[in-house]
């Protein structure tokens, strides 16, 4: 009987510490809810017109409490708004979507946007972003991958 109790203890022990097991990235459970804040980006003419336009996007975005991350990438014609809701936020994706779309559509009437809070294509936003800082990237090339990137959205929808 006590020979079962201890092995019993022993093996509970064990998966614990193989549990505690440190061997993956730190980083990989968390990457839905960590913030990387992606500088704001225009594909097209980099003007300080235009710099102040995506920045000022970006801005607005931020200040609505139920999102932590926000991506703005700006090529020829459209604008990409990708952005993460805060966790106990999800139920109200809808409704956050849709006041975000009248806030950008009213102050800035000009302006072509595509807003997306799904997550495949934060990480588009964010690799395309990325990809950007290399002087070999051409504009033409990241216009279309934008154009990937919202097509993909359209599709999703």
């Amino acid at each position: 009987m006590k020979r079962k109790w201890f092995l019993s203890c022993m093996i509970v022990i064990l998966a614990l510490l193989a549990a505690c097991n440190n061997d993956g990235h730190k980083e990989d459970g968390l990457s839905l809810i960590k913030a990387t804040h992606p500088k704001p980006m225009s594909f097209d003419k980099e003007t300080t017109e235009e710099e102040d336009l995506i920045q000022s996007v970006q801005k607005d975005i931020e200040g609505f409490e139920e999102i932590y991350d926000v991506a703005v990438l700006k090529g020829k014609e459209d604008i990409l708004v990708a952005y993460k809701v805060k966790h106990l936020q999800r139920f109200h994706m809808k409704s956050i979507e849709k006041k975000m779309k009248e806030k950008l559509k009213k102050k800035y009437p000009k302006e072509t946007f595509t807003v997306s809070s799904d997550y495949k294509i934060f990480l588009e936003a964010v690799e395309l972003e990325e990809n950007m800082k290399d002087p070999n990237y051409s504009n033409e090339k990241a216009e279309k991958k934008l154009q990937e990137i919202i097509k993909l959205k359209n599709e999703l929808t």
